[in-house]
């Protein structure tokens, strides 16, 4: 017969799943990536669709950042009415009917009175052109960074193409604001540090493809979590990290975080032990699936860092390398914490080891 430790407290348990927040540690990560920031010299205008909270946005700004990034124009209403005038929609757009309807109202109505345009990215010069037509009539409150691959491959145009499609968006009415990349080959235990040598190589060369067709960039974006801290101070102006506020598993085993930093878990019960076999009741439904090349399974457990989760389907996670009894509470952290969000409703907020607040996910499947 196995051995079992059971490690659950009365007093803690919560139903389960359950997302989870250490408010210690997340006000704690907020503060030092502000920190960071103004000693680097930087504008910090954090990426929200890590955390989708109205609460946490403006704890943020509060703390010191000068604006948001979304990656949705759903998530940008969503902010939008919260009050937030300064943000950044951090993708290239492609404006169907429905979505040129609502970034009109968006910029009609919601934000008809803030004094910062509204940041959007283009990667192509029918994007522009398809923008500024959308926006006609509007293009006062709208101003677009050209995005720049820096190596992840994604979206972004190379570096020397960035002029052109400043020359194009600037042709056809819209503000070119500058510049902006996301590193994310950052995600690699050898790439964060080559990473950000990338993104300030391109981001410069992208400036002076911009100076070349008279563009002056007066912002100059970029920074992951991974590679935040070698961004380079002379070529970018602002960094717009994410996870940083929570941290997950990738952050964990990529070296950038201890279990002491994690601010954000899964809380669920184990409910099946055979043998050292165990079943929690957090499935791919909650955790989501992101599996990393460099991790070690599909989530840790914060308590017992040497278990790891080896499989999940729905509604179950399969553990190894710890044994505990069925009813026993874990704090499981998620591989991307991005995804965890994006499929909860709330936030459980603890303030050590106590339940204080509740939080609703005010972005929660804000997507389109």
């Amino acid at each position: 017969m196995a051995s079992f430790e059971d490690t659950s407290s009365e007093s803690n348990v919560l139903p389960t799943p359950s997302l989870v927040i250490d408010e210690v540690r997340l006000d704690r990560n907020i503060a030092a990536m502000a920190d960071f920031a103004a000693r680097s010299g930087l504008s910090l205008r954090p990426h929200v669709k890590t955390h989708k909270s109205i609460e946490i946005a403006r704890r943020q700004v509060a703390a010191g950042a000068t604006g948001i990034t979304v990656a949705t124009i759903s998530e940008a209403e969503v902010f939008a009415a919260a009050g937030f005038t300064d943000i950044f929609i951090a993708y290239p757009l492609w404006l169907d009917a429905d979505k040129a309807a609502r970034l009109r109202r968006l910029l009609a109505t919601t934000l008809d009175a803030a004094s910062t345009p509204l940041l959007i990215g283009v990667d192509s010069i029918d994007g522009a052109a398809q923008l500024a037509k959308a926006a006609a009539g509007l293009l006062d409150r709208v101003a677009v960074l050209v995005e720049v691959d820096s190596g992840h491959h994604r979206s972004g145009v190379p570096a020397g193409q960035a002029g052109v499609i400043a020359s194009a968006a600037r042709q056809a009415g819209l503000d070119v604001a500058g510049v902006f990349t996301f590193p994310g080959h950052s995600y690699s235990p050898e790439g964060r540090r080559a990473a950000s040598i990338d993104e300030g190589r391109e981001l410069a060369a992208a400036v002076a493809a911009l100076a070349g067709v008279g563009v002056s960039a007066r912002i100059v974006s970029g920074g992951s979590t991974p590679s935040v801290e070698f961004a380079d101070t002379e070529v970018l102006t602002e960094l717009r990290p994410g996870v940083y506020v929570f941290r997950d598993a990738q952050q964990w085993e990529l070296g950038m975080s201890s279990p002491s930093d994690i601010a954000l878990s899964v809380r669920a019960t184990v409910v099946s032990n055979r043998n050292g076999h165990l079943i929690a009741d957090a499935g791919s439904k909650v955790l989501g699936s992101d599996r990393g090349a460099f991790s070690t399974g599909f989530g840790r457990l914060l308590d017992h860092p040497d278990a790891r989760i080896t499989a999940l389907s729905e509604h179950h996670a399969t553990i190894s390398g710890v044994d505990l009894l069925p009813g026993t509470q874990i704090d499981v952290v998620p591989n991307h914490v991005c995804i965890a969000v994006n499929l909860a409703d709330e936030y459980v907020v603890l303030r050590e080891g106590s339940v204080v607040d509740r939080w609703p996910v005010d972005a929660r499947g804000a997507n389109s």
